[in-house]
């Protein structure tokens, strides 16, 4: 027997003592990216799903969900998720699912469907495709960046995007499009998923989710605003699908910095069945359906990456004690 199931039982054994651990991703790439090392390529997302298989019961969210409320959740119960919506979602990750007999959640920010681009994209491909070996960005009081190596360029989008991130919508996606244009590069239009990729992964049996319109902060917003981000991605959803979207992860996802209780309430209101954030832990009985936490473990060795999970885990329970 794998020797880490017995203790992953012991932390979350069925019924009212489970815990739901659900696993956040973004994207999967098809290589590895000297800039983004951390970002899982095919290989490695393909054996981490290899790990978690092996020592999680892995459900379709909507399912864990109602188990949860429920309090029948079966032992090490896990379910996994992708947000925003990345083309490679379907080229990649799709794949990969269907090899190893598992589902996962899809959490789509509507506005970038069919070509569109988020505005983070847009300062990362501006400063990976940049030809010169400096980014002079004072014009827009964004400084003066050098691109001479790798580790340069991955200072450079950090910097950009820490200043850029909780800017108003608008404001951010006009003044990442200024840095791409000073830069000299026109960022691709095929990041993103199209309808008919959509309605292909929920043909193959995965779940689509609603992730705002524009993928904006929401503690940024007026309660109207916030409303029409959040309903507006849920019946584009429902219109492309032709079936009723449930599910909704926060945009960032971080209580307090991101979102607050009553956007939470919103949610509700509009008639999800349950809403995803991005701090951590593991939901246990009587946990906040409108506000489940989310986990990403990163190492890349089998025995530290269940370790991780395992502190997760251990971590919640401490937390709820």
């Amino acid at each position: 027997m794998n020797v880490l199931v017995p203790v992953f039982r012991s932390l979350s054994p069925p019924g009212r003592g489970a815990r739901l651990s659900i696993l956040m991703f973004h994207r999967v790439l098809a290589a590895p990216d000297p800039l983004f090392p951390d970002v899982p390529h095919a290989a490695r997302f393909g054996e981490m799903l290899r790990w978690v298989k092996s020592w999680f019961n892995v459900l379709p969210l909507d399912e864990a969900v109602r188990h949860l409320a429920s309090e029948t959740l079966p032992d090490r119960a896990a379910a996994i998720t992708f947000d925003d919506g990345y083309a490679d979602n379907y080229t990649i990750v799709l794949p990969l699912l269907r090899e190893h007999g598992l589902t996962a959640t899809f959490f789509i920010a509507t506005g970038f469907i069919d070509g569109g681009r988020m505005w983070n994209d847009t300062i990362i491909e501006a400063v990976r495709g940049c030809p010169r070996p400096v980014l002079e960005l004072g014009a827009i009081d964004m400084g003066r960046h050098e691109l001479a190596e790798p580790r340069d360029r991955m200072r450079a989008i950090e910097a950009l995007l820490a200043r850029t991130k909780y800017l108003p919508a608008s404001q951010r996606a006009a003044l990442s499009e200024r840095i791409a244009a000073i830069a000299g590069v026109q960022p691709p239009l095929n990041l993103m998923l199209s309808s008919h990729e959509i309605r292909e992964l929920r043909r193959a049996g995965m779940q689509i989710g609603a992730h705002t319109i524009s993928h904006p902060i929401l503690t940024l917003l007026s309660r109207d605003e916030a409303w029409r981000e959040i309903e507006g991605s849920k019946k584009r959803l429902e219109e492309l699908l032709g079936s009723r979207v449930s599910l909704f992860a926060y945009p960032n996802g971080r209580l307090g910095d991101d979102y607050r209780s009553e956007h939470a309430s919103l949610v509700r209101e509009i008639g999800f069945e349950a809403a995803v954030a991005t701090d951590p832990g593991a939901a246990g009985a009587g946990a906040d359906l409108m506000q489940l936490p989310r986990f990403t473990p990163w190492d890349r060795n089998r025995l530290r990456f269940g370790a991780r999970l395992l502190g997760n885990l251990v971590r919640s329970r401490r937390l709820a004690a």
